[in-house]
């Protein structure tokens, strides 16, 4: 099936200086261009890392980054988030119900406590960290390499002639996590040294009860050295529940074990490890050098095992450390005898880098942009998979407020790991299929480990949003495109509250429940959200986003039908699009743009006479790739876009700011200026801009809008953009804001899956579909070609592309293993395992 939304091209216009990455470059570098609207003359740029692309790592050379940068170890089953200074916190299943190390929200610095070993010269009483932080020892005598890799990070440092090298891995399908410490004297003269573990047990496993309810939360846990495993436990007296975690009244355990080597001491109550003045920069066990052997009844519980270790000159010792949950006298006796040695811990950490690294495959591409082929081959890759799995719900923004799959956001989140999982992404999009009720709208969110289908009850019309099950009309064609499986169309599964249909029958569903919610110039309503939670319509306000995610909607419908046969739905939808098509022309262009939307009352929004939010960014581009546009439209819209919300660090979501409207309808103006919703860069809809360029054919302005907010850009000025340079953020600071270019909300981001499908389905526009694979690359002119290895229905295949001329699109010559095929669509029958493909453009 192919869903035809292209347009002529227009033209290119911009010359890209393609800046490839390289770790030798200066750290240090001038800008020569003030941002934007500021009165800054000059200033000075760095990096903190650099990409490690044939090991598939980022590498975090200073420290002292901006904020935390941070990682993800283990699976939905054992969770774990953890930073460049070994910060962050574990959890089983929920980061909200489920989390058993603590962490502190909004902390300055903004990930402790964490996975710590504290070292200490027992001789002069000096003493570190073997990540830079807690103990935060000054840089000029401090050396630091945090190697985040695909669900493992490794921490190396060099201090007063010690090396040592922390690593920390979830293996697979396990619920405990492996810490391992290897301690070298690189100096003369023989060291003894004291080595403390620390981490900090929650006191119950929800987090609002671990931070807030003190008066019953520090009565019930109680930590005890049983046998040498440190165990912990809440409400001791409870059997576990743990298919309900949401039953605050049940056993909670946890324990931890040490292996290499024999301790010397414990230290079980985080106020006598700490000290009740002290602090995790200087604790006050380190600081003496003397564990307490204390045991925690009540208050807080820590796991800290103290050992000595004597090394000769050029002598390293190892340890492991093993925390998980259950009880220390079942699980942890179980898990440390079969998994408790060096070498089953070796064998576990290639199988979890093996298992990501082929995950993480379905495309890898050489490009003559380093840095974006840095972002496909692994980060980005990587970015969508962790956001596959986590959705909203565990970082160290998002505290467990989203606890389960948002579900917009979910469905969205499987069109990028389509070509990565497809089998797997199956599987959560029928889990989400089963989210929609019989009235065509969706559960706000949906709780795999609780979620009953045909048995939830029906959530109040005021509470439906608009653009929710409209999000299938991306990702269950793409599913079927990905696999070939047409006959998904006709798979049968149930709502969730009663009845079931076809994937067919509840893709009308969706379209059903839009069109019988109308305002009065008959576009679909907004309800109590569109994608944008800030507008506030009232439930009969008219949203053009969603009347063009409708239109597209249809148009997949339609398709879909033809391909099953079903003539007369087919004809629905086309009708039903046609008379979309003319309300949209007669009420919504206005001169140079698309308006934004109609309120209730019928004020229109987003208009070339609005003092704010004249130019809304989801009109714009949603009006391109729905196909809803005239050509003329199209370009006219797009240039609208690029002259009034187009910046360096990527396009803002509408301008001018939001100042003066009111609350009830624009929640935006709850936020500063230039920030979010108010005219902020959301990074979300970016890869829609770029898409909408490429279905323009103008390869230079997709590209330059990609590079505008692609994170690894900004490399070499981080401190500008401040979050991880190897992950997308939900947000941009915008020029209206003084933190012009600074990033939040890292990891857990629908800009993930828009921005790795835009880079590979639109720029280097390798899509598939059902007949096979469609090369329609829209690239920039500078580029001389790219090279594409991608994974296909259980094959492997290569692609070149060749642009001898210059070009930004227009596939002319096609070949398979030497055979020529005329158009751009590769027949999947044409597509033997290994198949070499050549694209030309001209």
């Amino acid at each position: 099936m192919v869903l035809d939304m292209q347009h002529p091209g227009y033209g290119k216009g911009f010359t890209i200086d393609i800046n490839r990455y390289t770790e030798h470059h200066p750290p240090f570098r001038k800008r020569t261009e003030p941002h934007s609207q500021h009165n800054i003359k000059e200033e000075t740029t760095m990096r903190y890392g650099y990409f490690d692309d044939a090991a598939k790592e980022y590498v975090i050379d200073k420290p002292d980054t901006p904020r935390s940068w941070t990682n993800y170890l283990g699976d939905t089953e054992f969770g774990s988030v953890i930073t460049n200074n070994a910060g962050g916190y574990a959890f089983f299943r929920s980061a909200a119900e489920g989390r058993f190390l603590r962490i502190r929200y909004n902390n300055i610095p903004m990930d402790q406590p964490g996975r710590y070993f504290y070292l200490r010269d027992r001789d002069t009483g000096d003493f570190w960290s073997s990540s830079w932080q807690p103990v935060g020892k000054p840089l000029d005598q401090y050396e630091s390499v945090c190697r985040h890799g695909t669900a493992y990070t490794i921490i190396e440092s060099k201090y007063s002639g010690i090396k040592t090298e922390s690593t920390y891995f979830v293996p697979m399908g396990q619920r405990f996590e492996y810490w391992k410490l290897k301690v070298t004297n690189t100096g003369n003269a023989p060291r003894k040294l004291s080595v403390f573990t620390y981490c900090e047990f929650s006191n119950n496993w929800n987090i609002e009860q671990d931070n807030f309810n003190l008066q019953y939360t520090q009565y019930i846990g109680q930590c005890v050295m049983k046998d040498g495993i440190i165990r912990m436990a809440i409400n001791d007296n409870l059997d576990a529940d743990p298919e309900n975690l949401a039953n605050n009244h049940q056993g909670q355990r946890s324990w931890m074990g040490l292996i290499g080597a024999d301790p010397v001491g414990y230290d079980l109550s985080r106020e006598a490890f700490v000290g009740i003045y002290g602090s995790y920069e200087k604790p006050d066990v380190v600081v003496s050098g003397k564990s307490l052997n204390s045991e925690s009844y009540g208050d807080n519980s820590c796991g800290s095992y103290h050992v000595q270790i004597d090394l000769a000159p050029g002598e390293s010792k190892e340890m492991l450390v093993l925390l998980g949950i259950g009880k220390a006298e079942v699980e942890g006796k179980a898990i440390l005898a079969e998994f408790g040695s060096f070498e089953r811990a070796a064998s576990e950490f290639e199988k979890v880098r093996s298992y990501w690294h082929q995950r993480i495959s379905g495309i890898t591409v050489k490009t003559p942009d380093g840095e974006f082929d840095s972002m496909v081959n692994v980060w980005n890759a990587y970015n969508c998979l962790i956001t596959y799995a986590w959705s909203r719900a565990a970082s160290l923004v998002y505290n467990g407020e989203r606890n389960g799959l948002g579900f917009r956001d979910t469905v969205q989140d499987i069109l990028a790991v389509l070509p990565c999982i497809p089998e797997e992404a199956g599987k959560r999009l029928e889990l989400m299929l089963s989210g929609q009720f019989s009235n065509g709208g969706a559960l706000p969110v949906v709780k795999p480990f609780e979620h009953k289908p045909g048995k939830t009850p029906l959530i109040p019309d005021s509470e439906f949003r608009s653009d929710d099950c409209l999000w299938f009309f991306n990702t269950v064609p793409a599913y079927v495109e990905e696999t070939g499986d047409y006959g998904f169309y006709r798979k049968t599964i149930p709502y969730a509250d009663q009845g079931e249909a076809t994937v067919f029958g509840h893709l009308k569903r969706a379209l059903e429940f839009n069109l019988e919610r109308t305002g009065a110039h008959g576009l679909p309503c907004g309800l109590k959200a569109d994608w944008n939670d800030c507008l506030r319509l009232g439930y009969r306000g008219e949203s053009l986003f969603v009347a063009f995610q409708v239109r597209l909607g249809l148009s997949v419908y339609a398709d879909i039908a033809a391909s099953l046969g079903e003539t007369g739905e087919q004809s629905w939808a086309l009708k039903q699009r046609e008379d979309l098509d003319a309300r949209i022309q007669k009420f919504c262009w206005s001169k140079d743009r698309f308006i934004w939307a109609i309120g209730q009352d019928g004020t229109f929004y987003g208009t070339h006479e609005s003092k704010e939010g004249a130019v809304y960014l989801n009109t714009q581009v949603w009006a391109v790739i729905s196909g809803a546009a005239t050509p003329e439209q199209a370009r006219t819209c797009m240039d609208t876009l690029q002259r009034e919300l187009s910046t360096e660090y990527g396009v803002m979501l509408c301008a001018p700011a939001v100042k003066t409207m009111p609350a009830d309808v624009m929640l935006a103006i709850l936020f500063n200026h230039g920030t979010k919703e108010n005219a902020g860069i959301f990074n979300h809809p970016q890869g829609w801009v770029v898409m909408a360029e490429c279905l323009l054919g103008n390869g230079d302005l997709a590209y330059q809008y990609h590079r505008a907010y692609m994170p690894a850009a900004f490399n070499d000025k981080a401190e500008i953009r401040q979050s991880e340079p190897y992950v997308h953020c939900q947000s941009t600071h915008a020029k209206y804001s003084p933190q012009f270019g600074a990033a939040r909300i890292p990891w857990l981001s629908g800009t993930a899956a828009w921005s790795y499908y835009s880079a590979t389905a639109h720029i280097l526009g390798v899509r598939a579909e059902g007949n096979g694979l469609r090369i329609d690359p829209c690239i920039p002119s500078e580029w001389p070609g790219f090279t594409m290895e991608r994974r296909f229905r259980g094959k492997s295949i290569h692609i070149e592309v060749k642009n001898p001329k210059g070009l930004n699109r227009g596939v002319t010559s096609l070949s398979v293993n030497g055979k020529a095929l005329s158009g751009n669509l590769l027949p999947n029958a044409e597509l033997p395992d290994g198949a070499k493909v050549v694209a030309i453009l001209g």
